[in-house]
Parts: C-alpha cells; structure tokens; sequence
C-alpha cells in the first residue's frame, strides 16, 4: 500500500497503525488521502463553542469533498464567563498554552498532515494559532460566530448587561423581577459574545494573519452562511497540503504586523497584545516587544468602533463589511505581499473586497475615529517594562487625570468596596497580586470595572492593575502592569493617598512618589502568597513569563 501523504501508514511496519485507524471505520482508500486533523473545542458548557458540531460536520464534508480523510479530536474550551469572578478564572489565561501543547501532542503523536483548527473564544482561539505556528503544517482557522445581541428597552446588548443590571439593583434603579428578565434574555442564542471582546477581537486576529478565509470572523453563529463557510474551510485545508502551504509560511512578521494593525484600527481587547506576542514566538519569530508593538500603534488610527466603544455590536460590524473592509481601508498601511489560507496574498484576497458599507462603524483612513491607536502601551516608574490600556473604551475626559490611589491586595476585595458604597468619585483603585504569577494566573479584572460602571463611578475613576480585563471593560483601565507586584515591581509599593498620574495619550503612568521614598519601602520586601489548589496553577506559577512578554510558559 502506497500513502504519499502520511508516510507513517507506509508499508508494513504501518500495518498496526492502518489497522488501529480501520478499527474506527477507515478504509484503505481513506487512509490513501491527506489526513487532515479537525481540532475541534466543542463544547455544550458555552454558548461561544455549542454550534461547533454542527460547524465541524460540514468541515468534513468539506474534506471529503476535496479529497481528503478528517480526523476529528478534541480540546478544552473553558468559558471566561462562567469562569468570570471565581476561582475558574485563575485557570484561563493557563488553559491558553494547554490547548496549544495538547494539538501539538495529538498532532505529533499522529502525524497528520493537515490541521482545521475550530474555536471561537478568547483563550481557546489564540491556544489553537499558537499551536499552528508550533507544529509549522498545514493549518486553517475557523470560528464558530458572534452571538446575537440582546435587546432591552429598545437598546443592543451583549450578555454583560447582567453585571451591569446587578448595580442598577443595588441602587434600587431596578427589583428583583426586573433583573430576573434581564437575564433570560441576555444571552440570546449561540456564538461567541456580541460585544468586540477578546473571543471576536481574537477570531478577527485569525483573519488578518491570513490564518482564517477571507470573511468567515464577524458571520454570525446562527447565520446558515456559517456553516457555509465552514465547508469552504475543509476544502482549503487539503488545497493547504497539496500545496504544500505550511503555518510558518503565513505567520510572518510582517503578517504579526498587519494583525496588530486590524486589532489597533478597531480598538480590539488589550488581551490581543499578549496573544500576538505568544503567536509570533511560537511561530519561531523571538521576542516581540511592547516597543515594537508601541512603534506600530503610533501610526495606526482607529478607523473601526464597535461596542464597548460604541452602541454597534458585532452584527453591526458584519453589515459594515466586518475584516475586510478594515483590512481594504487600512490597505496602505499594510503588508499586501503577505501569503494566506487561500493560497493567495493579502492584496489578492482584498482586491475582490468592498470597503466600509456603514461609516458609522468603519471609516475610510482619511477620517479616522481617532488619530492613532484604539490600544495604547504605557510606560512610568509605575510600569517600567509596560502596560497596556485601551483609547477606545476610555472617555476624553480621563485620557489624561491624576488621582489618588485606593490599594487593593485582591479583585474580591475592590469589588466589594466598590458594590458597598465605600469607593469615591475621583480615585485610582490600584489591584496588585493578580498577574500571572502572583494571581496566579493572571485573572482579568471584569467585576470591579462592571461594579464602578453599575454604581456611576466609570466616568471618574481609574482601575490599574497587574492583571488583565475583559474586552468589554470601559472605562479608564490599564493591565498588565511589568514586572507584577509578586517580583518586586513598582505596583507592590503604592500606598494609599498616593498621587497616579495617567496619559493614555501620551503612553505615560507615573507614581508621584520621589525615588528615595520609593526605595525605602521597598526594604525587606516578601511578596504576598495565595494559597490556591494543588496543581496546575502551581506549575504556571513557576514557568510563565512576564505579561510584557506575553506570559508564555517556558
């Protein structure tokens, strides 16, 4: 028996394998074609992955079709809602690097020769690119959809209304009915959240690569043309192989460069940076720096604003023209040599496509949104190796403040200040212990930021942290402060009534604390341990890297 494609099926010391595949249904004429391994997240536990058996059936129809054989695995898709303000949280950003080695041990273990990599939220879609550019096969991207927006009052939402409606009750705005209503109806059907949030902002990341079809990100999961694309998807995984088309030969630098255009020209979540900076490392790439990524910002305006920057939802940036159309606004800014997932370049895919069909959601170039970036990287005595804010979701009036800091050890404890009445207008709440060793695991501040928006403080207070946010915080916010509280950095010594200085325009965070002051409490400095579970945050405690550096495990 001849096998061009997986030569491990070859001759006789494939047998066992060729008879171990035919124990589950393969044919020799099945084990003839390109094998092409579906990573499939599939999961009923989000609504973000529910649809994904539906979406990977047409996958392999769609390898069938093209003359291959599927081969379906599975892996993780932890939900960061329902994981939001728990324990589960500390587990997500970590599940990001498990998904990547566990395709990687499947892939390697079997040999495949091809990859359909199918997610749709926010560390499961960043797990599987990483994996991709690991492995360096041929590979394919393909999202399960944005969700619906729920409609309240006559107004879109995404399902945080829930946590906002939570402090419209503590202010008696709203009973417990009222509330009760609110969430039946928040999460309206399948699909990733309705909101540009790190799921959507990261499947849009995808397709920028050239890791995904051109306009497959922003289709609806509900729409009958996502399944439609989903067959197109496994009939260009084989194309891939035939072509020999490796992941490597589209995750470049220049193709890191131009995602990161598309995720600062729309005013992607803050999360993007980190997974960007993981993708181009494990595509062989080195380090990629806050600086450089900084340098790139400077000259990228925000040409895109979808909620929580404004009132329009994913469905409305899919009726604007969604990727591609950003991609053909930003056009000269872009590298149009870069290679894609259908054996054509950036400029080739885009010569087909439409620009913005609703300039209230994208405008052309030439009338920006905003002159520069809807991310921003800041630096200070606060920050010195970086951190990372949001333009986009921040009101004017707070792109440059400087307000007294309010010290919290833990998101648990702000919050519940915060929920209690006993924070004021005006004031910096500064939570530390939450990066990705001292968290551990770098859990995203989503409940403080939706509490002070709840209790009418999002319009006067900033929230700064070692940890992440969720891409649908609004408001004055900035993570991933570098180095952490945990080894030692600035963050662990701020003190009550210290004065915060913020300029995200200017890319500045300073502590009005001379040096001297600074040093001296500095002495005989232990970082605060959190006893969590015995396990694996223990290990990612001890292997991962600086959020500056993506906070990789190595």
């Amino acid at each position: 028996m001849s096998n061009y494609y997986n030569e491990r099926l070859q001759g006789d010391r494939g047998a066992l394998k060729r008879a171990l595949y035919k124990a589950c249904g393969f044919s020799d004429e099945d084990l003839s074609r390109p094998l092409i391994g579906i990573a499939n997240s599939y999961t009923n536990a989000s609504p973000g992955h529910a649809n994904l058996d539906r979406i990977c059936r047409r996958v392999e129809e769609g390898i069938r079709a093209a003359g291959g054989t599927p081969v379906v695995f599975g892996c993780i898709a932890p939900c960061d809602g329902i994981a939001e303000g728990n324990l589960g949280m500390r587990y997500i950003l970590p599940s990001r690097d498990l998904i990547a080695s566990s395709v990687e041990c499947m892939t390697r273990a079997h040999g495949f020769d091809g990859l359909v990599l199918l997610g749709s939220c926010d560390k499961i879609v960043p797990g599987l690119l990483m994996a991709a550019a690991r492995l360096d096969i041929s590979a394919i991207f393909c999202n399960a959809g944005p969700m619906y927006p729920a409609v309240y009052k006559g107004r879109h939402w995404d399902g945080n209304i829930i946590t906002e409606a939570m402090g419209w009750k503590e202010r008696g705005l709203i009973d417990e009915a009222e509330f009760r209503r609110i969430e039946d109806l928040a999460e309206p059907c399948f699909g990733s959240c309705a909101m540009l949030g790190t799921a959507n902002t990261m499947c849009s990341v995808a397709e920028a690569l050239g890791m995904s079809l051109p306009g497959c990100a922003t289709i609806p999961a509900v729409d009958e043309e996502r399944l439609e694309w989903a067959w197109k998807t496994g009939e260009a995984a084989v194309d891939l192989v035939r072509k020999g088309i490796s992941s490597r030969q589209i995750i470049t630098q220049q193709a890191v460069e131009n995602a990161l255009r598309l995720v600062f020209a729309i005013g992607g979540s803050t999360n993007a940076v980190m997974h960007l900076q993981a993708i181009h490392a494990e595509a062989g790439l080195g380090e990629l720096t806050l600086r450089q990524i900084d340098r790139i910002g400077h000259h990228t305006p925000q040409i895109a604003s979808v909620y929580p920057a404004s009132e329009f939802d994913m469905v409305d940036y899919h009726r604007a023209g969604g990727v591609e159309a950003v991609m053909k606004e930003l056009s000269p800014l872009l590298d149009l040599g870069c290679l894609t997932v259908t054996g054509r370049t950036v400029g080739e895919n885009l010569e087909s496509a439409g620009g913005s069909r609703d300039e209230r959601v994208i405008r052309p170039l030439s009338r920006p949104f905003a002159p520069r970036a809807g991310l921003a990287v800041l630096y200070g005595n606060l920050s010195p190796m970086g951190c990372v804010s949001k333009p986009a979701a921040i009101p004017q009036e707070l792109h440059d403040v400087t307000l007294p800091a309010r010290v919290f050890e833990s998101e648990d404890e702000a919050t519940s200040e915060i929920m209690a009445g006993h924070v004021s207008p005006g004031t910096c709440l500064v939570l530390r212990y939450e990066g990705p060793k001292g968290g551990p695991g770098m859990p995203e501040m989503y409940r403080p930021m939706k509490a002070l928006e709840g209790m009418g403080l999002s319009d006067s207070c900033a929230l700064i942290t070692d940890g992440r946010f969720s891409g649908s915080n609004r408001g004055l916010f900035v993570g991933h402060i570098s180095p952490e509280a945990y080894e030692g950095g600035p963050i662990a010594f701020v003190e009550n009534g210290d004065r915060v200085h913020i300029n995200v325009d200017e890319g500045v965070i300073e502590l009005l604390v001379d040096g001297k002051t600074l040093e001296k409490r500095k002495e005989g400095f232990r970082p605060k341990e959190k006893i969590m579970p015995p396990g694996y945050l223990d290990t990612y405690r001890r292997i991962s890297l600086s959020a500056s550096q993506g906070a990789l495990v190595r």
